[in-house]
């Protein structure tokens, strides 16, 4: 029997009647290029999840398709144009609805900052697109590690204080037509924790981070509300959710705190 001939399952009429909101793919890999506030191209691999919402009277949908517009070409990726795939997948899988999530890690070249001695540091992102009845969004979300030091523990000791590993998670949402840059936000985080983090640090780099982190100490009520004043200038953002949690070092429980903001 000729392919032209094989029966179409899917396409059969459901007798229902009963909308399923999200059906699709998900967790497939597959390579992407991410493209930083340079310009430059970041190869990495994607997890994505692709779904569209299925009307009533369809069967089922065409799984196929969602994988078939992954390797239509290149998979090349910023918060700017996030939104052409979202099209494409309500395109081609005939839908007016359509949400795709897309996690991957970023890795940056810093440099420590004594002896210059350059590593990767890793950072988690996800992209959410979503577009329903014509109106498309796109969100960015971006899990930064730094060093939080506390001011009580400061003030209260003869010497030292403790510190802890601080997970900052801030998700915004990009203003339409405008692209928010990782970057910027990664920065934003590590310039407001008490330090930042690198992947490699010699002895000097060590006598340096540490001094830092104590001359800068923030709780975790500091580090979000810096951090927020500065999403709130940012004017490629019309709706943030910020988050820190601080692994204590000294408690078996986490210090968190969040902000969460509608400009618009």
């Amino acid at each position: 029997m000729s392919a032209a001939n094989l029966p179409d399952t899917q396409n059969n009429a459901d007798t229902r009647q009963i909308v399923i909101d999200k059906v699709g793919i998900k967790d497939i890999s597959h390579p992407i290029t991410f493209i930083d506030r340079d310009g430059n191209k970041n190869p990495t691999i994607g997890n994505f999840t692709m779904t569209v919402t299925l009307p009533e009277h369809v069967k089922g949908t065409h799984m196929s398709r969602f994988i078939e517009i992954l390797n239509d070409g290149p998979c090349e990726f910023n918060s700017g144009n996030f939104d052409k795939i979202i099209d494409k997948v309500c395109e081609r899988l005939e839908s007016d609805t359509a949400h795709i999530t897309l996690d991957f890690p970023f890795f940056r070249k810093k440099k420590a900052p004594s002896s210059g001695v350059e590593s990767l540091m890793d950072y988690q992102v996800t992209l959410y697109g979503i577009l329903n009845q014509g109106t498309s969004e796109v969100m960015i979300k971006v899990v930064v590690p730094v060093t939080s030091l506390c001011p009580c523990s400061k003030s209260i000791s003869k010497y030292g204080a403790h510190n802890q590993r601080s997970h900052i998670t801030i998700k915004a949402r990009v203003v339409k037509g405008k692209t928010l840059h990782l970057e910027d936000l990664i920065e934003l985080a590590e310039q407001k924790a008490s330090c930042e983090l690198y992947a490699i640090l010699k002895r000097d780099d060590e006598k340096v981070v540490t001094e830092r982190a104590y001359d800068n100490p923030a709780f975790v009520e500091d580090l979000v509300r810096d951090i927020a004043v500065g999403l709130n200038a940012n004017d490629n953002i019309d709706y943030y959710r910020l988050e820190s949690e601080n692994f204590e070092s000294i408690h078996n429980h986490s210090a968190y705190a969040l902000i969460e903001n509608n400009k618009y």
